[in-house]
């Protein structure tokens, strides 16, 4: 059994660890549970785990997100919410812009749109792209070009009928290129189900209100 000194001793190694592992930090805050948010490093750069809050402007609806930085720049997976605290889109992020799938939904949690995107390595100086014909989708030749830290569509984009979760419209793209007109027409047949995300279904389930998250400010010379 763990005596009371024992306890004592535990709790100033804990809090000695916190403060050595937060001196890397210029600002940070601190959440109810002691993780460290939103820090920002000695030279000014954003690192770690960041809630950031968005308030509504000019008709625009606030959200709120939260991911990782690395360096700066988004890494990951970030979620965003509106102010409902309902999820509203998943997004991949590499070196600050969007790479992969991106999910987008209505605060019901329907599906209402994926995208697909290609983030670029500015690590990586050249890339090979394709040169299209003129109003066609053949490939005439390839050329490599400088490669710039930028995203650019690719893959399937697909727009959903929230309701009866209808595919409305398929896009392709092969980096930034629509290789297949937009299809209008609702499909027909049974309407293809679209999984909610476990984040709306164990919302739903609790039955939770707006999205608190209790921080603390801290700051290091």
């Amino acid at each position: 059994m763990i005596t009371k000194v024992q306890k004592l001793v535990l709790i100033f190694i804990a809090v000695q660890f916190c403060h050595t592992a937060n001196a890397q930090y210029k600002t940070y805050t601190l959440s109810v549970n002691g993780d460290t948010l939103n820090a920002i490093d000695n030279k000014g750069l954003k690192q770690g785990k960041w809630l950031v809050h968005v308030d509504e402007l000019r008709g625009e609806p606030g959200y709120e997100e939260e991911g990782i930085f690395v360096n700066d720049k988004r890494e990951g997976l970030w979620r965003k919410y509106n102010l409902n605290s309902d999820l509203i889109a998943k997004e991949n992020y590499k070196l600050d812009g969007k790479d992969g799938l991106c999910q987008y939904f209505t605060p019901l949690g329907d599906t209402m749109r994926t995208e697909s995107w290609r983030a670029y390595n500015p690590d990586a100086p050249y890339d090979t792209i394709a040169v299209y014909g003129t109003g066609s989708n053949e490939i005439l030749s390839y050329k490599i070009v400088k490669a710039e830290q930028y995203s650019v569509k690719d893959g399937d984009w697909i727009y959903y009928d929230p309701t009866t979760h209808r595919i409305l419209k398929l896009e392709k793209y092969d980096r930034g290129h629509l290789i297949q007109a937009p299809k209008t027409e609702v499909a027909t047949g049974e309407p293809k189900k679209i999984a909610k995300p476990a984040e709306v279904l164990e919302w739903e389930k609790k039955n939770s209100g707006k999205k608190k998250v209790k921080v603390r400010d801290g700051e290091t010379n």
